[in-house]
């Protein structure tokens, strides 16, 4: 009898697993592709492998600034790729070293919920069937890919982030449906390694959910780089290779690309998967409680499968240690007043707690500090010309720190301290008592809360 059986092998299920068989559980892990899921094999690892063979070259292209010249700097595309690969499969391979290593038994194939009993739970894959006491399914997301006219008719020349991924050679012309993290972060590879990217975006603002001075400022700079965007544009149809687009206004434009890239968002993938054998609900996703339990017991589900949470791999990560924790006997629930997002462009762009819209939507009393990253000497002394600020709410009343909305290198790495404020409701004046290192660039922070009047 399997104690836990997990379907999908990504950033909730493999984590999952991984702490259950630490924990002594008898684990059995389906995945139909790889382990790792969308997050190591087709998002989050391969996509910042890139940023930074970009992040690279743009140093060297320019490393002038810091009294450094190089000739003839270059980007080969195929060893980016190659060494994109290398990355992904060693990763790929500790992730199966992890399962082994903590005894978690690894199925591959496509598994299908059968049917629930008193015995348990019975899945089948590989023409077997598993009976298990406990299933948690992180079943994941795809691209979602609309039904716009004539896009299945333009053949290769239209890629989500999966195909993106394994072009052999560099387009001249991108065209980037979609001005979301995964969108911009594609649009600032591609722009910063030489190709003409053009991006179109339904909202009048890219980066939808971050603070409106961020996803502005971050515009403003890959503009100046050459990006071209098209904001407030609804796409009405694909002909060839040429994108049209209607504008606020009203007026039809077109926009050719030898690629163009679909990235409107994610859906959860919940057909063909059994939930209807056991009366599981779901609509866009699997619905669940903060203890990620579905409405039938000992099913649980976590990551991009399930309704009204984030897709991110972190988020995935916490739900699935959420299950394994409450199975082993624990009290966990998940929490999401601290969830960060991080867009890896270069600047990066780091976000966490309410940005200025929501805190006003909610009727939330706060202050806001806003400064320029160069008040952190070590950031002056790695950017040279860096654009970038530090902007953090605080709660009026009893001055809690309840956002903080960063734009500089390394906004991500700096990010978790913020998760932490927020998670422990520190005030300003707890935040003061921190000795920060220096010279770090993480000292914007402290510079920040000293200057909340």
């Amino acid at each position: 009898m399997i104690d836990l059986a997990i379907i999908g092998g990504g950033p909730a299920g493999y984590v999952a697993a991984e702490r259950a068989g630490a924990k002594g559980l008898a684990v059995t892990l389906f995945e139909k592709r790889e382990l790792g899921g969308v997050c190591l094999n087709e998002g989050c690892i391969p996509t910042k492998t890139l940023l930074y063979s970009a992040k690279v070259y743009n140093y060297a292209a320019h490393g002038d600034k810091y009294g450094v010249s190089a000739e003839n700097v270059a980007c080969d595309f195929a060893k980016v790729m190659e060494r994109k690969n290398k990355v992904v499969k060693k990763l790929v391979g500790g992730v199966g070293a992890a399962m082994k290593g903590n005894k978690v038994t690894v199925v591959k194939g496509e598994a299908v919920i059968e049917s629930r009993s008193a015995e348990g739970i019975t899945i089948a894959c590989g023409g077997e069937k598993y009976l298990a006491k406990n299933l948690l399914i992180c079943s994941g997301s795809e691209a979602a890919v609309p039904p716009i006219p004539g896009l299945k008719e333009a053949g290769d020349v239209i890629v989500t982030n999966r195909e993106i991924l394994a072009l052999k050679e560099q387009p001249k012309e991108l065209v980037v449906i979609g001005g979301g993290v995964i969108g911009m972060e594609f649009a600032a590879f591609f722009n910063t390694i030489g190709t003409k990217v053009t991006v179109v975006e339904m909202l009048p603002k890219i980066l939808g959910p971050l603070d409106d001075e961020i996803s502005s400022s971050l515009q403003k700079i890959y503009a100046k780089r050459g990006i071209e965007f098209c904001l407030g544009c609804k796409v009405t149809a694909i002909e060839g290779n040429k994108v049209v687009y209607e504008t606020p206004d009203g007026k039809v434009n077109k926009v050719a690309g030898d690629k163009i890239l679909v990235s409107v968002g994610r859906r959860s993938n919940i057909r063909g998967i059994g939930l209807e054998n056991i009366g599981v609900e779901a609509e866009r996703g699997i619905k669940v409680d903060d203890k990620m339990r579905t409405n039938v017991p000992n099913v649980f589900a976590a990551g991009d499968c399930v309704a009204g949470y984030p897709m991110l791999a972190h988020v995935a990560n916490r739900q699935g240690e959420i299950v394994v924790n409450n199975l082993t006997g624990g009290n966990d629930h998940f929490r999401g007043d601290a969830i960060p997002s991080v867009v890896y462009t270069n600047p990066e762009v780091a976000s966490v707690g309410l940005t200025e819209a929501q805190a006003k939507a909610a009727g939330k009393d706060f202050k806001i500090v806003n400064l320029p990253m160069a008040y952190a000497g070590r950031f002056v002394a790695e950017n040279e010309g860096g654009e970038g600020f530090c902007k953090i709410l605080v709660g009026a009343k009893h001055g809690e720190i309840i956002g903080v909305h960063m734009m500089g290198n390394p906004s991500s790495e700096m990010l978790y301290g913020c998760c932490l404020a927020i998670e422990m409701e520190m005030t300003v004046e707890e935040l003061k008592q921190i000795i920060y290192p220096h010279p770090t660039v993480s000292e914007i922070i402290k510079e920040s809360v000293f200057s909340v009047k």
